[in-house]
Parts: C-alpha cells; structure tokens; sequence
C-alpha cells in the first residue's frame, strides 16, 4: 500500500533478459533442462543473462518531477516500461496510484493499418476513456495534434513526426494523474515541441511527471529530481541540477577517455570563508547603498569561488572570477543595462596550447541565459600558455535586465578548438548574481528597452 503522497514506488527492480547465441539453443533451453530435471540430472543453461536493471529503489511522490538521465543503454525505457504495466520486472516490485498516461517509444499502441481516427479512439479507451468520453474531446485531440485530413488516413502513412503529434495528442487529454514522457519531443518540430513544453509546465501543477530525455536543459526547466542510471543500476537520485552537473562530469571523462583525468573539486569552506561569505549575503539586501530608483533594476555580485563545485585535470585552473564596471563607479552595486566586464584570470599548470576561457551565466534552474569564450576571437592566431604563466580573459558587454531571483556564473578553462576541445577547469558557480528590481521582467532575460510608444490613429 502507498501512502497518500507517493504515487509510485518502486522496490529493489530488476529485469533479466535471457541471451542466445543460436536459435536453436532457445528450443534447447526449452525443452531439454525440463527432461533433465525430470531424470534428477544437472540442467544445463543454453542462454547468458543480461541484467537491463539491477537492484532500483526510489519513490515518486504525488506532484513531484522527475528526469531519469544516462547514457544510451542504461536502462531507462526499461524502467519506464515496468512503471507503466508493459513490462514485468523479473524480481523486485513497482506500486503505482493514479491513472498513467504514457508516450513512449515511437507508435507505441498504435496500429499502423488503422486511421488516426480510430487509433485515437483504441488508444484512449486502453488508457482508461470510454467511447462517450472520447467522443467530448475528440475535436480537441486533433486541434492539438493539428495534422489535418491525415487523421482519416492509416497511420502507417504518417512521418515520425506526425506520429508524436498525435500520440501527444491523446495523452494530453486522457485526465492523466501520471505522465510518462520517453524521449518523445525529440522528433517533433520547433512549434509542436513549444506546445508540448506549455502543455507539461501546465500539468506540472497538479500532476506527476515521468520525463527521460538527453537534453539537459529540459531536464533542469521540468525536474525537480533526477534520477541518473547507468548499465541498470541507480548511481544517482537527488536534485535535478546536482545530478545534471555530476552527470555533465562524467559524459566528458568518457569523452577524454585516459588522456585526461578529470577530478572533482570538494569546496573548501573554512571558517573565515563562512564569515566573508556572510558578510557579503547581509550587504547583498542593499537597503542602505541604493536608492529608490536605483532599486528597478540594481543586482549585487558574490565572490563564490571557495564554495564552486566542478571538476579540474591538473592542467591548469582558474584562480579568480570578477565582474567590474566598466565606469568609474566602484560601489558593490550594478545597475542592469550598464556596460561591465567579466575577468576570468587562469594559470597553467602545463604547457596550454590555445587555451579557451569563458563563462555562462544561469539561472536557479541550471538554465543557460547567456555566456561567452575567448574561442571564437583567438582560434585563428597561435596562443601558447606557458607552464607557470597567468593569463586573462576580459569581456565587456551591457549587463541584461534580469528578473528578480539569484543567478550563478559558470567558468571554465579548456584547450583546443571547436571540433575538439578538453575542459580542464570547470566551476559551477563561480560567482553569485543577487537581482533586486521592482519592476517585472519578461521572460528569461529582460532588455533595455529605449522607449515604447502607444499610438491610436
């Protein structure tokens, strides 16, 4: 039994799959050991086994998001498979509360010589809709998935792309408690993609979702957790931007493979660090260095590289992160829309041919607003870091207008060029962003708008 507020748990998973090497050993497999075991002898397996699923326990509890991240391979539809009853586990168990919706692998539960009409129609009655409901929101599934006169066509006819739409379609208007998204959106164009992601950032408020994807970044804008799979086991489960980042980590150590060793970095955070860190956070409120007017758009930056998470390959590392003004002004104090410069300062530990320094700066979900790296300015001239040497990069630009809330930047050191380039100092959150602005930003990242003019004629 569940409680009230886990709608899915799932305890000590596995799944095997018996493995052939011949056909024949499969009638083998299914008829001799039966016949030695009959006559008391030893029974002799024709298969090896392959473990899609090893020992998986997490819970998923009512409203909650959830990314499950991994490598090609891992696990992931399998998993997704025995939430939804299309599969059994071999040992372990899953409990379910809720009606689930589910858009898995490409055409899943539909039939290719039926019309989208009555695929429509076949779909929603299995997820739980009886012919009168289907009939009342009809209309609204084909105006969603907008594919035209195809609907009365076999879907076979259908591209990939049609297919999702429709599919899509019908799980968006089954009055789904769980929603489970396999890798779907992928397929589907820049406008449907958009109104799949308004959908799900709907639903996420009073459903469940179930979301695997590779992209990163729909990852951390739907997911509260993450849960990372490797080879079926859970290596992971937390929060969605601490498994992304240690995710990101480990997809680039297996994209260096042994000719870079990349370490993870444990902040130091002694005690005279605690106390810096502190006394920044009490001026951050800003109260008593700006006025009024300033207060529409101002934002205060923290030095927060002893508590910067990432990873380094003993190349080279950052040593300091600074945004200054590019004016005069020297107060603590930013004004949005103002021209300032980013300092990333690096020294090498080794010999860095064409060495890369840059930063992105994002917001609390671990989204990318807006960054740049001294690649594309430098790759057509030879640069050379020699062992022992400190180097800078300097960017100067006009600060965003960012909406309230705090945002981090990221810094990196790499080496290379655009087709192939290592990462050897990575910090995730080098500098802290505190926004204060009494007016409304919309969207991501605000601009400064010159004038606006409203004319009636």
């Amino acid at each position: 039994m569940l409680s009230d507020d886990v709608v899915i748990r799932v305890d000590d998973l596995g799944k095997c799959y018996q493995i052939y090497d011949k056909p024949v050993d499969r009638l083998k497999q299914s008829i001799r050991p039966r016949l030695k075991k009959l006559l008391g002898r030893h029974q002799k397996q024709y298969f090896s086994e392959f473990w899609a699923l090893k020992d998986v326990s997490f819970e998923v509890r009512k409203g909650g998001t959830v990314g499950i991240i991994g490598r090609n391979g891992s696990g992931k539809s399998t998993l997704l498979q025995i939430i939804c009853g299309t599969l059994n586990p071999t040992i372990g168990s899953v409990t379910t509360q809720g009606r689930i919706a589910a858009l898995l692998e490409l055409g899943a539960g539909f039939n290719p010589e039926f019309t989208g009409r009555e695929n429509v129609y076949m779909n929603a009655s299995v997820l739980g809709l009886s012919n009168e409901e289907i009939d009342a929101r009809f209309e609204d599934i084909i105006a969603f998935a907008d594919i035209g006169d195809f609907i009365e066509q076999p879907v076979k006819t259908y591209s990939s792309g049609m297919y999702v739409r429709l599919a899509f379609a019908v799980v968006a208007h089954v009055d789904a408690e769980i929603l489970v998204i396999d890798e779907a959106l992928t397929v589907g164009d820049a406008v449907f993609t958009q109104k799949c992601m308004r959908f799900l950032r709907k639903f996420k408020e009073s459903g469940t979702l179930i979301f695997v994807s590779h992209d990163m970044a729909s990852v951390l804008n739907l997911c509260e957790k993450a849960i990372w799979l490797h080879s079926g086991e859970l290596i992971q489960s937390g929060e969605s931007s601490k498994i992304v980042q240690d995710y990101l980590q480990y997809t680039l150590q297996e994209l260096y493979g042994q000719d870079v060793s990349l370490d993870s970095i444990d902040p130091a955070k002694s005690s005279s660090d605690v106390q810096t860190s502190e006394s920044s956070l009490a001026l951050s409120s800003g109260a008593d260095i700006m006025s009024k007017d300033e207060m529409e758009a101002t934002f205060h930056v923290k030095d927060n590289l002893s508590f910067s998470d990432g990873w380094k390959s003993g190349v080279g590392e950052i040593l300091s992160v600074a945004i200054e003004k590019v004016d005069s002004d020297a107060r603590c104090v930013y004004r949005g829309g103002e021209k300032v410069c980013v300092v990333i300062t690096a020294r090498a530990h080794q010999d860095i041919d064409q060495p890369i320094l840059g930063f992105i700066v994002r917001d609390r979900l671990g989204q990318d607003l807006f960054g740049e790296n001294t690649l594309s300015y430098s790759q057509d001239r030879d640069f050379l870091a020699p062992e022992g040497s400190t180097f800078s990069a300097e960017f100067v630009f006009r600060m965003p207008m960012l909406p309230n809330g705090k945002f981090a930047v990221v810094a990196s050191l790499a080496s290379g060029d655009l087709n192939a380039n290592v990462q050897h100092h990575w910090l995730h959150d080098a500098l802290i962003i505190d926004v204060f602005s009494s007016k409304v930003r919309w969207g991501l990242v605000g601009v400064n708008v010159e004038s606006v003019k409203l004319k009636v004629r």
